[in-house]
């Protein structure tokens, strides 16, 4: 399927590496995006066709159109491509930016999916919720899960309103953890680790530790319970970190998330 790109950021670079290894062939891939030094870093190692402006880019018939700029930025670059679209899929990447509004700024085109990727698809292990208009098809549906598949995992929301929470969750879920894993390191520092042991360290255990999880069929506050010896370490630490509230912080900041998401959906819809 004929693809074009609007915007070429790190998000539309990890699904054209990933569309590729699927099979997709360069010259079905159009990228516009108005940075010439991106431009031609996506041309030199992808080999697709890049544009400065959407006005100068052919709208694949029946293809797909991937919306990848800001939500901030996406209302000026549909208006070039508004009232061009006949039977294409759009899919948006951008956060916080509803279907219908994304349909109005289209001109009410209709065949429009939203997805909410997150920055592990760029090594190929993105989660990705989805959700789409009434008009979008089964087979079209299954087009944009296809695109967003080939970084990582997918998910489809049927309730949109839930998408700001999916945001939450694993849209912004990897500054969570990248947190986390600087704390461990500095734990690890302070007590005396160098500083390369401590990183090694806080990487593998976060890494291993989500791998488990993944594999086992148990509820991972069961898994917790199996490392946590009545009266050792692991009771030690998670007693301070209760005290200290670290859970409470995590669920009151994720959902703090969900609501600047719904508040961001209110003033980019407004416009």
């Amino acid at each position: 399927m004929k693809t074009i790109f609007i915007g070429g950021g790190n998000m539309a670079t990890a699904l054209i590496g990933g569309i590729l290894k699927e099979g997709v062939t360069p010259g079905d891939i159009q990228v516009v995006e108005p940075l010439p030094e991106k431009r031609q870093e996506l041309e030199t190692r992808f080999g697709v066709t890049c544009l400065p402006g959407a006005a100068d880019a052919e709208i694949p018939e029946s293809g797909l159109v991937t919306l990848a700029v800001k939500p901030q930025q996406m209302r000026a670059a549909l208006s070039p491509i508004a009232g061009r679209l006949t039977h294409q899929i759009v899919l948006s990447i951008a956060a916080g930016l509803p279907l219908e509004t994304l349909s109005r700024w289209l001109g009410g085109y209709r065949r429009v999916v939203r997805a909410m990727p997150n920055t592990p698809a760029l090594v190929g292990a993105g989660m990705t919720g989805l959700c789409a208009l009434p008009e979008v098809a089964l087979n079209e549906r299954l087009v944009a899960e296809r695109v967003l598949g080939a970084t990582g995992a997918t998910l489809w929301i049927e309730d949109e309103t839930l998408m700001d929470a999916v945001t939450a969750i694993s849209g912004s879920g990897p500054a969570y953890l990248f947190l986390f894993i600087e704390a461990l390191q500095q734990a690890a520092v302070e007590l005396g680790l160098a500083p390369d042991a401590a990183c090694r360290l806080a990487i593998e255990t976060t890494l291993g530790a989500a791998k488990l999880a993944a594999a086992s069929g148990d509820p991972v506050a069961e898994l917790r319970e199996r490392v946590t010896s009545r009266g050792g370490t692991t009771a030690a630490a998670l007693e301070v970190m209760a005290r200290k509230g670290v859970a409470a912080g995590i669920i009151a900041g994720a959902k703090a998330a969900e609501a600047r998401g719904r508040a961001l959906a209110r003033e980019l819809g407004a416009a």
